[in-house]
């Protein structure tokens, strides 16, 4: 088995995009108000602290890419399902570097919202005006 400690791996966008043509699953591990305010098309979202309890949800015999904000949640995801079998990516610069590039987001018009609790109580104020 590989060292544990290794880093996880990362791919670039342009990987990322070509892994997903050939089937790769696409997961977004942050926050559901990060999630509503804008994500990757195709992504499925599940929260890292819903994945232990969902990871039986992804196909095994596909690859998985994670990705959140920046890269912090998506490197824990990525090497705790890699310790699990699974073959794992993290999104190198995450939906941030994403959004960066100019690259869509679902739903239209969406964009990244900032992580934490303060950015969650300001997005719930922003949908309820």
């Amino acid at each position: 088995m590989a060292n544990a400690a290794a880093s996880p791996r990362e791919v670039s966008r342009a990987e990322a995009r070509e892994m997903l043509d050939a089937g790769a699953q696409l997961v977004d591990v942050r926050a559901d108000h990060e999630w509503e305010a804008g994500h990757l098309p195709g992504a499925i979202h599940i929260a890292l602290p819903e994945l232990p309890a969902r990871a039986g949800e992804l196909d095994k015999d596909r690859a998985v890419i994670f990705y959140c904000r920046g890269g912090n949640r998506s490197s824990m995801a990525t090497t705790a399902l890699a310790e699990a079998g699974y073959d794992t990516a993290k999104l190198r610069e995450g939906a941030v570097g994403w959004e960066e590039e100019g690259l869509p987001f679902e739903p239209e018009g969406g964009y990244v919202a900032e992580s934490g609790e303060a950015a969650a109580v300001i997005q719930a104020r922003k949908r309820s005006s």
